[in-house]
Formats: C-alpha cells, sequence, structure tokens
C-alpha cells in the first residue's frame, strides 16, 4: 500500500499545482480522477482535492468521479481535503464543491482529518465550513496566491503529525 495519493479535479491548473506541491510534501503521487480507478484509493493517507466553480459547483472532473467514491471501502481510512475557489468573487459559495467531497466521504464512513481555521480569509459564507473551521485546506489562487506555498507546507506537516507519527 502507497503512503499518500493525492486525487485531484482540475479545470484550469490551479488545483493540479497544489495537488503537486502536496503530493511532494507528503511523499505522495498525484494522480486527475479523470483518470482515476478504486485501486488509486490505496494508501495510509488519500488526500481529495478539488476547485469550485460557478456558483458553488463542484469542478467537472469530480461530478463523475463521486461514483468512484462510492466503491471505495472507507472504512477506517484516513482522507484529507483540499479546495481552491475565488473568495471575493464568489465570497457566498467559497469552496462549496470541498463540501460536496466532504458530505460523500462522511456517509462512506471514511475519517476525515486537516481540518483547516478560517482566519485570514474573507468571505461571506461556505457550505465547507464546519464550526469555525474549513473542513479541508482552503487555498485561494486568485486573490492570495502568496500564501499558497505557505499553507501547504502547514497543512501538510499537520496530516503528518497526525497519520505518521
Amino acid at each position: 500500500m502507497d503512503k499518500v495519493k493525492v486525487i485531484y479535479g482540475s479545470s484550469n491548473g490551479n488545483t493540479r499545482e497544489a495537488a503537486m506541491l502536496i503530493a511532494n510534501e507528503l511523499g505522495g503521487s498525484a494522480i486527475n480522477v479523470a483518470g482515476a480507478n478504486a485501486g488509486d484509493f490505496d494508501a495510509e493517507l488519500v488526500v481529495l482535492g478539488t476547485s469550485t466553480w460557478g456558483i458553488g459547483e463542484l469542478q467537472d472532473d469530480w461530478i463523475a468521479g463521486l461514483a468512484l467514491l462510492d466503491t471505495v471501502d472507507w472504512s477506517g481510512k484516513k482522507v484529507a481535503l483540499f479546495g481552491l475557489g475565488d473568495q471575493d468573487g464568489f465570497g457566498d459559495s467559497y469552496l462549496d464543491g470541498l463540501r460536496e467531497l466532504y458530505d460523500r466521504l462522511q456517509a462512506n464512513h471514511a475519517t476525515v482529518i486537516g481540518h483547516w481555521s478560517t482566519e485570514g480569509y474573507c468571505h461571506h459564507s461556505s457550505r465547507a465550513e464546519m464550526n469555525g473551521e474549513f473542513v479541508g485546506l482552503a487555498l485561494d489562487a486568485d486573490n492570495q496566491p502568496n500564501l499558497t506555498e505557505a499553507r501547504i507546507k502547514e497543512w501538510c506537516r499537520q496530516l503528518n503529525g497526525n497519520v505518521f507519527q
């Protein structure tokens, strides 16, 4: 079994870039969900990433990928999530697509780790926010690109502490 797999959907490359950085930080591999199969989810830690499009919609590749999530036995598996969105332009639906992944994983009994503070963000509302935290790492390549790398590094340190030590 692999240590880490990062599975993502990306329309314009920002989520792919973040997935590659995360995979590098965690010593894993990154796979686009458009070409993934059930075996690609076999790892000690599975990290799923998506962007949010339109008014809170899941990234297109994940629409078909959701059915793939239902074929995996998530019992006892640790999963972390990351999402990209535009908190200024779509402040009322920032990272809503991430919540769709979270809800699907919860329904399939996965253990979701890696929640992230909402401090430092200027959105109005987000379905991905629960109890003052995002359900996963929140990134904004449009408005806060200078914070992406540092946020990824800090989040990956937290994941390493929760999974591998």
